[in-house]
């Protein structure tokens, strides 16, 4: 279960998107670092990574935090062969009226800790000649929407990062890929009344929401073997919402 065997942190691991990709991981026999921000989500990755993994504390809006995380794993002799950026907030509001704390809080959170996230794995994937960026970025980056300028401003700004990171990693066996759903069926869609959902839902073409095994599916080919040409892409998975 050490530095022999394939590991993927998943930074958001508790919950939602990042639990169920943690789960089909661990049924690849891959050994799974699960994020949370709570003692409790911890518990939560305990319990189902079992033998096959575990759960830790991590503080995205503390930035200094994320590389001692990082340094304490590699001491533990775990790899880092997969990262999975799952984590992000949203605090929407429109711009006459949102706050300095709203803008960079998801801007800290859903821009700056995937900055420290990558650089503190990067240099032992380029050791090694492999490795896996994956993120989960958001529609939102390409369409916009009212109410939500720091929320598509930070994924928005994952798109250039992901794509300059690709090129520079490129010739080391690393690929950098961005996975960019659109209304999925996750805690962030319960903020929205039946108006707004039927609003959103009209613009689908499929004409139904997506679920958390479709975003986990395109994670698992993306992490595999099968997508070893595949770097600097966005990946939209929307039902027809928005298309490229």
């Amino acid at each position: 279960m050490k530095i022999d065997k394939k590991t993927a942190l998943i930074i958001g691991a508790s919950r939602g998107i990042g639990k169920v990709i943690a789960k089909k991981l661990i049924k690849k026999g891959i050994t799974v670092i699960g994020t949370s921000t709570t003692k409790n989500g911890v518990k939560i990755i305990n319990d189902y990574s079992k033998n096959n993994g575990f759960g830790l504390v991590l503080d995205l809006k503390n930035t200094h935090s994320i590389s001692d995380k990082i340094k304490e794993i590699y001491t533990q002799k775990y790899s880092i062969d997969i990262l999975i950026n799952n984590a992000g907030i949203k605090k929407d509001n429109l711009l006459v009226n949102m706050t300095h704390q709203e803008w960079e809080d998801v801007i800290k959170i859903n821009l700056s800790s995937i900055f420290y996230l990558v650089k503190s794995v990067i240099r032992p994937m380029i050791k090694k000649k492999q490795g896996r960026i994956i993120t989960i970025g958001s529609i939102i980056a390409n369409i916009g929407n009212r109410g939500q300028v720091n929320y598509s401003a930070s994924k928005s700004g994952l798109i250039g990062f992901h794509k300059s990171l690709a090129l520079e990693v490129a010739s080391q066996g690393i690929t950098v890929n961005i996975i960019s759903p659109g209304l999925i069926k996750t805690d962030f869609i319960k903020t929205l009344n039946s108006i707004q959902y039927q609003k959103y839902l009209s613009s689908i073409p499929m004409n139904r929401i997506g679920y958390k095994d479709e975003i986990a599916n395109a994670v698992m080919f993306l992490a595999s073997k099968k997508a070893s040409y595949i770097t600097g892409h966005t990946l939209h998975i929307n039902g027809g919402m928005y298309m490229i």
